[in-house]
């Protein structure tokens, strides 16, 4: 039996930007458009658990981190989209969003964003990522930053295993929670979290 296609919604500033969203949501034979709205309130009644929110909408910190806390709370898979390259992304992550995609991103990246929070994983825009990585506190141990080193050198998570002598399930699990800090499931972008921390020399 086919999959049924994931329901996403536009919360937005901008009534032009939410239609070109949404053309190209519908472009996507996976994806189907439910509604576009200025404000969360219009579309938290339609919400089902596992929709994706996109949200786009200009706000100071506190109070886009409040609106993506209640809509996670409902279930739904909220994607932030920032306007400002200089956006710090770690407020709205912590409070449940699955992912920031820049304003700037192309159609490809859009759908493939919505794509991966749609299947609870985490997806964040490098050029954001790597802002938010060099100005914040993000605290790895020291066995994260051996393992850090041996992925970003390029190691198999089997590889990584054998040079530290520990088992490949701890490997997964210390990756796991390094996957969580960044909020990106990504193996490039641990390694972009490595150079950008001077755990491993850029390349």
């Amino acid at each position: 039996m086919s999959q049924q296609p994931r329901r996403v919604a536009v919360v937005g500033d901008c009534p032009l930007f939410r239609r070109g969203l949404a053309q190209v949501i519908g472009s996507a034979t996976d994806l189907v458009f439910t509604a576009g709205a200025g404000s969360p309130e219009e579309v938290e009644g339609d919400l089902r658990p596992g929709d994706v929110v996109l949200l786009d909408l200009e706000l100071r910190p506190a109070v886009l981190s409040a609106v993506v806390y209640r809509l996670a709370g409902l279930g739904a898979e909220v994607l932030v989209l920032c306007s400002d390259p200089q956006s710090d992304i770690v407020p709205p992550m912590q409070a449940g969003a699955r992912g920031c995609l820049s304003r700037r991103a192309g159609e490809q990246e859009l759908l493939a964003a919505i794509r991966l929070v749609a299947s609870g994983c985490s997806y964040v825009s490098a050029a954001l990522a790597v802002r938010s990585w060099t100005e914040t506190t993000c605290k790895v141990t020291e066995r994260e930053r051996q393992i850090l080193e041996l992925l970003a050198n390029g190691e198999t998570d089997h590889g990584i295993a054998d040079r530290l002598g520990i088992s490949e399930h701890t490997v997964h699990s210390h990756l796991d929670r390094l996957r969580d800090k960044i909020g990106s499931r990504r193996r490039a972008d641990l390694t972009r979290f490595a150079i950008a921390n001077n755990i491993v020399p850029g390349r």
